[in-house]
């Protein structure tokens, strides 16, 4: 059977929306697109259709830190604090940026994934439209109690990932989303990545569906995203993300090196972390992945087989069981 058969059958079985692509030694070896973009109007999903990928979003912010650390801008154990002023009181002084892109910062989170059920039932403590920039979020963010010791262990946080953006904006001046442009986009070439505003999302962007029906998630997510998600893209420019990273053009290789080893474990994923990336050490991939309402996403390298892929899903099952027979067949 021929792969784009394969991914034909993978998809027909899990019933996926969205586009699947697979690049081989760094060329495309195929990219297919399924499911509807727009079901008001017919519109398909094709291979240079735009997804969101929610906490896919935390790669690019890490490499976006990471930038800024190499620059001097940043430091690995400047402390959050003098950044925060009197900002977020609760966030513990010893906080770190290297805490923060570990996810061992323990700083309570706005969006505590561990309590998140069904999570075309989540819903955001504030109204949408009132989370446009890194500084709005400081109204979600507020009030989260430390959860423990900085340093004492892994714990995901979506929290700690809005922090950096909001440490990133304040050391330079210059607005995150911006930096992220500036920092990761344009030294890798992607040139259809950006956070998009839910309300005003283009032509080419795939509406995200709570299954099934015409429901959407714009009302279950910021209007824009910051650290934490809310970045667009298609699967050429996640092709491209990884080949860049492999060749040091956004971050020096050493910085890569430090980004994609196992800092943490994460049982529950049965996988370990980095500094904004997953891995599956025993298959030498580096992952970057997440999950929202109508937001499926999950996009990997392995540097031993030449292999990387990307599934992205615009509702909110079937992102996960893919990969997992995208894994099965590309070994």
């Amino acid at each position: 059977m021929s792969l784009e058969s394969a991914l034909d059958q993978i998809a027909a079985d899990v019933r996926f929306s969205g586009v699947i692509r697979v690049d081989r030694e760094g060329a495309p070896a195929v990219s297919r697109g399924y499911g509807m973009a727009r079901r008001d109007l017919g519109i398909p999903n094709g291979p240079d259709t735009l997804f969101g990928i929610a906490s896919g979003t935390k790669s690019f912010t890490a490499l976006t830190v990471m930038s800024l650390v190499e620059s001097g801008e940043l430091t690995l154990d400047t402390t959050a604090r003098p950044l925060l002023g009197n900002d977020l009181p609760l966030v513990d002084d010893a906080v770190t940026v290297h805490h923060l892109l570990r996810h061992r910062s323990g700083i309570g989170d706005y969006l505590d994934e561990e309590q998140v059920g069904d999570l075309n039932e989540y819903t955001l403590a504030v109204s949408p439209h009132r989370l446009a920039t890194t500084e709005d979020y400081l109204v979600v963010l507020g009030g989260q109690k430390q959860k423990f010791t900085p340093g004492e262990r892994f714990a995901y946080s979506n929290s700690g990932y809005v922090v950096l953006a909001l440490l990133a904006e304040r050391a330079t001046g210059v607005v995150f989303q911006d930096l992220v442009m500036e920092r990761v986009c344009r030294p890798a070439g992607l040139t259809d990545t950006a956070f998009l505003r839910s309300d005003e999302l283009p032509g080419r962007a795939a509406l995200g569906y709570l299954d099934p029906g015409l429901s959407t998630n714009v009302l279950h997510l910021p209007v824009r995203g910051s650290g934490d998600g809310g970045l667009s893209t298609t699967a050429a420019d996640l092709a491209a993300l990884w080949r860049a990273l492999r060749a040091g053009a956004i971050v020096s290789t050493e910085a890569v090196a430090e980004m994609t080893r196992a800092h943490s474990d994460a049982p529950e994923q049965s996988m370990q972390y980095g500094a904004g990336f997953w891995l599956d050490v025993d298959k030498d991939r580096v992952l970057a992945m997440g999950g929202d309402p109508g937001v499926g996403f999950l996009s990997w390298s392995q540097a031993n087989s030449g292999i990387s892929a990307s599934v992205l899903c615009n509702q909110t099952s079937g992102a996960w069981p893919t990969a997992q027979r995208l894994f099965e067949l590309l070994g």
